[in-house]
């Protein structure tokens, strides 16, 4: 069985120097330094401000789930297995931090392990539908919010262009800051576009993680960012470390790790953006 596009958008698919480390999960959060630790698509494990924050939890297992209907290479999903067990990935998270709620970002799988009196910040448009998957303790993030030192500041994302841009829903990215820390901005489900664009201008973001897998149907264009909208972000920011996320986890996704590094080759950028892989930490410093 695959997932038509309507299905998508209703079900929550679409409705719903830097470094590396290795290591266990658990040895990585305790008292180590400020980064980011790919799990899997989106989902990472992100120290900072001396919190560990769980980023869009996408923890089915491999193949759990349909491929996305009307889409390149119709394999199901995820493509690949988390790096290490749901559990661990979960383990010592002192919050959630969705930017929106679709399939691979929010999925049964995390609703099922995720604490019910967890904290979890989401975007408005997402309150009353975590509320009402049971969690009790949901801050919307709108524009702003502190929480133990950290400012969360919610930007805007465009996902995708056109009809099927306005198709996919409400989706957010977030700026986060702390006295001490690098300026994070998590750009979210985004191309390039002018409110990426304020947003960088606006924060003068040290760290910029994008969603570089470059999804789309088979028609509609991408809806989240390829190489060109890579190049734009390095250009846009030409202090700030990008790391490059989203990729070879979801069947419409047609941007590879490679493909984005060769192009990022071609432009002359390849040493401005960490790609990491699954369960690769990169660190803020």
């Amino acid at each position: 069985m695959s997932i038509t596009r309507r299905e998508f958008l209703r079900t929550g698919i679409a409705a719903a120097s830097i470094g590396s480390v290795s290591g266990s999960l658990e040895a990585a959060q305790r008292g180590a330094r400020e980064g980011i630790r790919l799990i899997r698509n989106a989902t990472s494990i992100i120290r900072f401000g001396g919190r560990t924050l769980l980023l869009d939890p996408w923890l089915a297992d491999a193949g759990a789930m349909p491929p996305v209907n009307n889409s390149p290479n119709p394999r199901p999903n995820p493509l690949v297995p988390l790096p290490l067990p749901a559990r661990e990935v979960i383990a010592g998270v002192d919050a959630t931090l969705l930017t929106h709620t679709h399939f691979d970002h929010w999925d049964p799988a995390a609703r099922e392990l995720l604490a019910k009196e967890g904290l979890l910040f989401v975007q408005p448009a997402d309150t009353d539908r975590v509320r009402q998957a049971g969690f009790t303790n949901v801050q919307m993030i709108e524009p702003s919010l502190e929480w133990q030192g950290i400012s969360l500041i919610r930007t805007i994302a465009r996902h995708g262009r056109g009809d099927v841009g306005q198709r996919m829903g409400t989706v957010s990215g977030y700026v986060l800051k702390h006295a001490g820390s690098p300026t994070l901005y998590i750009a979210g489900d985004t191309i390039w576009c002018p409110e990426v664009a304020d947003a960088i201008a606006a924060h003068a973001p040290d760290i910029i993680v994008v969603n570089a897998g470059e999804a789309q149907f088979l028609e509609g264009g991408p809806i989240i960012m390829g190489v060109d909208d890579v190049v734009q972000v390095c250009k846009a920011a030409p202090r700030a470390k990008v790391v490059a996320v989203h990729m070879e986890a979801v069947n419409h996704c047609v941007l590879s790790r490679e493909g984005l590094r060769a192009g990022l080759e071609r432009a002359g950028l390849a040493g401005r953006v960490a790609i990491p892989k699954d369960g690769e930490e990169i660190l803020f410093g």
